[in-house]
């Protein structure tokens, strides 16, 4: 029985593939629902039995009711949080990923796909504009990647001004900053210093002011901005951000989690000067680069502080750090991980297919979507409003006369009837309704269609 587990099963293999190449020409990719857990329990109980089960059994129940409990990310009706549309490349090179337990731990395991995992690395560094020492490695998501990056920002402030683990260390953030770096502030044991912005955007000058009335500014250490707000697209004064961190000694941390991926769009890059000072820089090609989950590219300026705080001292892990230091490159040395998945060698399989021209036309049909769309909404529907003019490729609105549960009534038959995901947010107090465009195959034939039954 042993043996059978890994044994090669031409009957599993052709199952699975055939699922495979029906899911992949899904055109368009359907929503689906969400799940009942009820149900769910009925189907699964006993699943996991002694014996095992028939492959083609379980796939069946895969595909006819788990798969079928899944809202899908990658359709082009989904338009809440912020959506995945993995290219069909990136996708099919994911199996190649997995079918070969090809992993990117360390340069002597896998030289290969770290070779080819830098040269994508490289590349988002050169549209941020940051220097040829640049570096870093790909992690599971933007919230791995800026704990990652501030657990650096933080102890290499302590090295820097000779601070115990106890001393008070703050960081600068905004209201607007993504939850993930509150989280990583109460993980790693560092205060915020809250600045208020100015219409939801964080200035250098609000910056300036927060630090120039603080009783303690000298417990400030870093600051991060955001290249593209989650809930609306606003990107950050960058510019005026970096100038204050250079004058007041800051580590300059950039969250583009979402919005990064705006500096392969011309039309907007401009909105990003001043991310070319950053210490580190976060992106998630998941999200709006067409890669599949988990992957999220960590950039460091100068990575070697980030090397002095994250390799890992164990005698079985000696032999990594005993070759040629200037051309190895271990990924495990630049974040909190140590095994890892190469998990951005399928954004380089499509990168290269593809080429650059066709991402920046993807990124750059996202951000005329969110414009078309204010424009359609202020020309054809009276009853509805736009809150916001779209910077990158998210739309906030509101639809005249509603109140909350209006929004989350409409929002749970919208998915119901199968016509699109589009979730309620806040915005100032109020509850409104809000498009993330990502997925290339979206049309204002589909936007027409949800803004119809907001009648």
């Amino acid at each position: 029985m042993t043996q059978r587990m890994h044994r090669y099963d031409a009957r599993t293999v052709d199952l699975v593939f055939d699922y495979m190449r029906e899911r992949l020409q899904y055109d368009p990719v359907p929503l689906d629902h969400p799940g009942d857990g009820e149900r769910l329990g009925a189907v699964l109980d006993g699943l996991l039995s002694a014996g095992g089960n028939d492959p083609a059994e379980v796939l069946k129940l895969y595909d006819h009711e788990l798969s079928r409990a899944v809202i899908s990310a990658d359709s082009p009706r989904y338009l809440s949080f912020i959506p995945c549309a993995p290219t069909k490349a990136a996708l099919l090179f994911d199996m190649v990923v997995s079918c070969a337990s090809l992993q990117g731990i360390s340069w002597l395991e896998a030289a290969g796909a770290i070779a080819a995992e830098n040269q994508v690395l490289r590349l988002i560094s050169d549209r941020a504009g940051l220097p040829e020492s640049a570096g870093g490695c790909f992690v599971s998501g933007g919230s791995a990647g800026n704990l990652s990056a501030l657990v650096v920002a933080r102890d290499t402030a302590r090295h820097r001004l000779g601070l115990g683990i106890g001393a008070r260390l703050r960081i600068a953030v905004s209201d607007q900053t993504h939850s993930s770096v509150t989280n990583t502030l109460n993980i790693i044991g560092v205060e915020k210093l809250l600045v208020p912005t100015e219409d939801h955007r964080l200035t250098g000058a609000a910056l300036r002011a927060a630090l120039a009335a603080d009783e303690d500014p000298g417990s400030v250490i870093a600051v991060v901005g955001t290249a593209g707000t989650t809930n609306a697209g606003i990107v950050d004064d960058l510019a005026g951000i970096a100038e204050v961190a250079r004058e007041s000694g800051l580590w300059f941390h950039v969250d583009g989690a979402y919005g990064g991926a705006g500096l392969f769009a011309p039309s907007v890059r401009a909105k990003y000067d001043g991310i070319e000072h950053a210490d580190s820089f976060v992106v998630d090609p998941h999200k709006w680069l067409f890669a599949p989950f988990d992957c999220a590219a960590l950039v460091y300026r100068d990575p070697r502080p980030a090397k002095a705080v994250h390799t890992q001292d164990a005698s079985y892990l000696d032999v990594l750090h005993t070759g040629d230091h200037e051309r190895e490159w271990n990924p495990t040395d630049y974040a909190y991980h140590l095994t890892r998945r190469a998990r951005g060698l399928p954004l380089w399989f499509s990168l290269a297919v593809h080429g650059t021209d066709a991402y920046s036309e993807a990124v750059e049909a996202g951000i005329r979507l969110a414009r078309d769309t204010a424009e359609l909404i202020r020309a054809e529907y009276p009853h509805l409003e736009v809150v916001r003019e779209p910077e990158l490729s998210c739309l906030v609105y509101r639809r005249r006369g509603w109140q909350a549960e209006d929004y989350y009534a409409w929002s749970e038959q919208l998915l119901k009837d199968q016509v699109g995901f589009v979730t309620p947010t806040g915005w100032e107090g109020e509850v409104v309704s809000r498009f993330a465009f990502l997925h290339p195959g979206t049309t204002m034939e589909m936007v027409r269609e949800i803004l119809d039954t907001m009648a």
